[in-house]
């Protein structure tokens, strides 16, 4: 319940930093952000989605301590241990977010300020940057190695072992019943990691696509998960 109750957190804070931008948008029809608001929102959107895949892959653990080390769950996943896991995975979020939000602040902006999204996403604001984004590269693609691509295969393996422990008990009502538990877990990863990685793809693989092909992937990549999680 620790670990639902940060998930759940999460998405709060997801929802709430869009709607800077978002209510105006709708309410008011304003279409602009000042410079520092927008790099503002860039921290907590991308600090809450990172958040979100690191809560994802502690509950996968939880998973897998639960269905296959259950006598030993009280010791191994104390209050403690949760408050650490917690404090880790703000901290990991922090730190991952911040050098690329100094990275992109030091550089000019001269092309167009137009965004193709109503959100101050990475992969948006650095179309706009007219210097040598060679570093940036560089580092975004290793967040994308520690997070969108580790996180998940960490996660993969957690459920390797658990469908290992559960096809080697002896009775169907229990696979089932593990099964069961797993499946809640199961579609909340894949409703963050498909469009995150659907949004990835049209960045990098579809900038000539149309912009509605932009902003429906980056609305879905970030309402998607809250509106969708159990």
């Amino acid at each position: 319940f620790h670990l639902l109750s940060m998930l759940a957190l999460t998405d709060l804070g997801l929802t709430f930093t869009t709607l800077p931008t978002l209510m105006p948008l709708l309410w008011l029809n304003v279409r602009k952000i000042s410079f520092e608001a927008c790099f503002a929102q860039f921290f907590f959107l991308h600090g809450f989605s990172f958040m979100e895949s690191s809560v994802l892959l502690a509950m996968s653990f939880d998973r897998y301590v639960a269905i296959c080390r259950p006598l030993h769950y009280a010791t191994i996943l104390t209050n403690e241990v949760i408050s650490r896991i917690g404090i880790a995975i703000i901290c990991r979020s922090v730190l991952a977010v911040i050098p690329s939000l100094f990275l992109l602040k030091r550089l000019p902006f001269c092309y167009s300020h137009l965004l193709s999204h109503s959100y101050c996403l990475h992969q948006d604001m650095i179309r706009l940057v007219c210097g040598d984004i060679q570093f940036n590269s560089w580092y975004g693609f290793v967040l994308v190695l520690l997070i969108i691509v580790l996180d998940p295969l960490l996660i993969v393996l957690s459920y390797s072992l658990i469908l290992k422990g559960i096809l080697s008990t002896a009775s169907w009502t229990e696979r089932l019943r593990a099964l069961n538990n797993c499946l809640s877990h199961i579609l909340a990863v894949l409703v963050l990691y498909v469009p995150m990685v659907g949004l990835s793809m049209t960045h990098r693989f579809a900038r000539n696509a149309s912009p509605l092909v932009h902003v429906i992937m980056a609305n879905i990549y970030l309402l998607a998960p809250p509106v969708m999680n159990p």
